[in-house]
């Protein structure tokens, strides 16, 4: 049976760990399925992608700690394999992190967001391509999402279509190509999590304009991430 890739760019954090786990096992919580039927490369340690992918059925790429700007050492390594896989049938998703390693690797460029950085339960508006998008159709014009990023893909690379946008961040998810999204929000993401995440970086987030109390206030549970990912592993 082909199992769903994780590339592990990065962890959550320990205190998020240990209360809700870490990436992969919130991405498999969401699909309903166990850890067992993934497979997860942690690159940002310095394991190695696999070269078969006779028993990959799909690829996810989480957040990360890191920014695409700090030019790490494997990340070069990791936006070569992601160009490469990018022209094969096997469908990919990049979260956050993910979805700017990926916007580097197809040629566009990423950067601090030049409002500073976006928190919480935002209100995302997908546009008229996403209509006739694989991924995106049939969801409604507007959806809520968990974010939380100080980096943003300033320039989508040639091919890729913007799926979704808000006031803040234009770039909210891209269609690369047929079978390559990339979503800047956190579709694995819970109320709860994004709660004790904000709680934790109270400081940082106040500094940046918000009130988080009115923060915690608006993050409510809603289904777009879990019906957003599960979409993407039936493909």
């Amino acid at each position: 049976m082909k199992k769903l890739l994780i590339i592990k760019t990065g962890t959550i954090g320990q205190f998020i760990q240990d209360k809700f786990g870490d990436f992969e096992n919130l991405i498999c919580s969401q699909l309903e399925i166990s850890l067992d039927q993934a497979m997860v490369v942690p690159v940002y340690e310095g394991a190695l992608l696999p070269d078969c992918l006779d028993s990959i059925s799909s690829v996810i790429i989480t957040g990360s700690k890191a920014m695409v700007t700090d030019a790490l050492a494997w990340t070069k390594y990791v936006s070569k394999w992601l160009l490469e896989l990018s022209q094969k049938d096997i469908p990919i998703l990049g979260i956050c992190y993910g979805h700017q390693l990926l916007a580097h690797a197809l040629g566009g460029v990423v950067d601090y967001h030049p409002k500073g950085e976006e928190y919480g339960d935002t209100l995302v508006q997908l546009t008229d391509e996403s209509k006739e998008d694989k991924l995106f159709g049939g969801l409604p014009s507007d959806i809520r999402a968990y974010v939380a990023h100080a980096q943003t893909v300033k320039q989508v690379p040639s091919e890729a279509v913007v799926l979704a946008k808000n006031a803040f961040e234009q770039h909210h998810a891209l269609r690369f190509k047929d079978n390559v999204w990339g979503v800047q929000f956190h579709p694995e993401f819970t109320a709860d999590l994004l709660k004790e995440y904000m709680e934790l970086g109270r400081e940082r987030i106040t500094n940046q304009g918000y009130d988080v109390d009115q923060l915690l206030y608006t993050a409510q549970n809603h289904g777009y991430g879990k019906m957003l990912l599960r979409r993407f592993v039936e493909l």
